[in-house]
């Protein structure tokens, strides 16, 4: 074996025994990147609190083709309830509602095969504006008239589920509280479910060809990013590239051991080890005085 290729060797991730186990999450049989209602009714929940705002979409959409209303929703927690129980495309969601807020609900999302388009509705521009430029499919101002719904409805159709995920993503980003960091969004997939994984939970990411591997305490995600998107996305947070292949966070790290000048082993609290590249030696040492 020569030089190169027993560094390269060695800068491969040293599994524990349980991480060992987990597989290549398989992908689903339905491409990920097929539209939502391509050849099916656009299934379309409704949540808003006043009686009149949920009338007024509901005739609207009863009077457009290939919607199926799957239900309402007053409450938050109705909301959550009801998008577990029949799985909607679509979510036609209130920011503005008593106890749980539509932002609330878009925290209180987490993973799953299912995730809905969000489409914000309220009557404040300021708060759409923000919803939508965080990830939000789209937004309507009350009163919702049939042209931007028709409008809404249409951009919705458009997004794959893929995109529909790291579109909610995004948002929860926003959703969280103000007094606290934002907590970065990161999609993994796992056989047909796409997981909503918070930074924090993330011990690594590791690429092995074209797939990059979302490695958390107990399984891994399939990441539906390439490792430079997300090393752009997770700038200025505890994660630090460590070698081409591999960025770990800095949350995570157990031990650091000198290998030699410029080689580092990091061992993160999971038992994980890598062996840091030498173009990273820099970064890797800026790790002892995090």
């Amino acid at each position: 074996m020569s030089t190169h290729q027993e560094f390269e060797f060695a800068c491969q991730p040293i599994l524990p025994a349980h991480a060992k186990t987990v597989g290549r999450a398989r992908l689903p049989v339905l491409s990920d990147d097929e539209p939502l209602g391509r050849s099916m009714s656009l299934k379309t929940l409704i949540v808003d609190d006043e009686p009149i705002a949920r009338k007024v979409l509901r005739e609207e959409l009863e009077s457009m083709a290939d919607i199926e209303i799957v239900g309402e929703a007053d409450t938050g927690s109705a909301a959550l309830e009801k998008i577990a129980k029949h799985h909607p495309d679509l979510v036609l969601l209130d920011l503005q509602m008593p106890v749980m807020g539509g932002l609330e609900v878009v925290r209180s999302l987490k993973h799953g095969k299912n995730l809905p388009v969000i489409v914000i509705v309220t009557a404040y521009d300021k708060f759409a504006l923000e919803a939508f430029e965080a990830g939000a499919v789209d937004y309507l101002l009350k009163p919702v008239g049939h042209e931007r719904l028709a409008e809404a409805i249409e951009r919705a159709r458009r997004f794959t589920g893929r995109e529909a995920v790291e579109r909610l993503a995004h948002l929860q980003e926003i959703a969280d509280p103000p007094t606290s960091p934002r907590i970065k969004r990161i999609v993994g997939r796992a056989g047909e479910e796409f997981f909503l994984l918070s930074a924090e939970e993330i011990y690594a990411f590791q690429a092995e060809g074209d797939v990059v591997w979302i490695i958390t305490l107990k399984r891994k995600f399939e990441a539906t990013q390439t490792l430079k998107v997300l090393e752009e996305r997770l700038m200025n947070t505890n994660f630090r590239r460590i070698h081409r292949n591999a960025m770990v966070n800095v949350d995570h790290v157990r031990k650091m051991s000198a290998l030699s000048s410029q080689r580092w082993l990091i061992t993160l609290t999971n038992d994980l080890e890598f062996i840091a590249s030498k173009r990273q030696a820099r970064s890797v040492r800026q790790l002892l005085h995090w």
